[in-house]
């Protein structure tokens, strides 16, 4: 049986994303770029995450974002974690911040483009209402039972912040912290076609991947791990 323990050992980059309310305004002075502004994670506010183990508890403690930000890091704003960056702190756009609230973005979009128009608008008409954020953890902390973890310092350096379509519940992460309910949710196309993308990741190349038979040796909770990423 597994040990609460391992959940230690899990490492790499991953995703949370939280209910948000952001805000679109015109950019004074400037033609053609919108500001949008919110929150893209909170701080002291635990949810609850699941791994193959079941549920545990994870708060992103005050002061996680604190050492990375004054490091520089290179953040794009994306939608839905993937597209071209529609702000990026390099160039200026995006900029972030943490308070008592969690992580705070402010970003300068360019209204002429169809991507960040049709964004805008899932925004103003209240169809888009979460954020995301890819990070690693680099500090944390876990109860004495491995029923709750603390976030006390994140790497933000080439993640991103995005606007997603879904994501209330955090466990929706690239690590093994999903629910079989994700992945069950997948259809049958989706479903084969992540599994052949794994097959070609862990084992040896193949010409033609052949359909995935039931009993494939990868692990159910690998192919959830990579269910977000279609």
């Amino acid at each position: 049986m597994s040990d609460k323990s391992e959940r230690a050992s899990v490492t790499g980059r991953v995703q949370r994303a939280f209910p948000v309310e952001l805000e679109v305004r015109a950019k004074k002075g400037t033609s053609n770029v919108s500001t949008i502004e919110g929150y893209a994670s909170v701080t002291e506010a635990p949810f609850e995450m699941w791994d193959w183990l079941g549920s545990y508890s994870e708060v992103v403690r005050t002061g996680a974002f604190a050492k990375t930000l004054t490091e520089n890091p290179q953040v794009q704003l994306l939608l839905n974690h993937g597209g071209l960056a529609m702000a990026y702190t390099k160039a200026g756009s995006l900029r972030l911040s943490e308070d008592s609230q969690g992580l705070f973005m402010e970003a300068d979009v360019s209204t002429k483009r169809s991507d960040v128009g049709d964004m805008l608008a899932a925004l103003e008409d209240g169809s888009v209402d979460e954020m995301s954020f890819a990070f690693r953890v680099t500090r944390q902390q876990w109860s004495p039972d491995y029923d709750q973890r603390d976030i006390l310092e994140v790497d933000l350096h080439r993640g991103d912040v995005s606007v997603v379509n879904f994501g209330a519940n955090p466990a929706t992460s690239v690590t093994p912290a999903l629910r079989a309910a994700d992945f069950d949710r997948l259809g049958e196309d989706d479903a084969r076609a992540l599994m052949e993308r794994l097959q070609r990741r862990f084992t040896a190349p193949v010409v033609e991947p052949e359909p995935v038979a039931a009993g494939h040796p990868l692990s159910l909770y690998l192919a959830q791990a990579e269910a977000l990423a279609l």
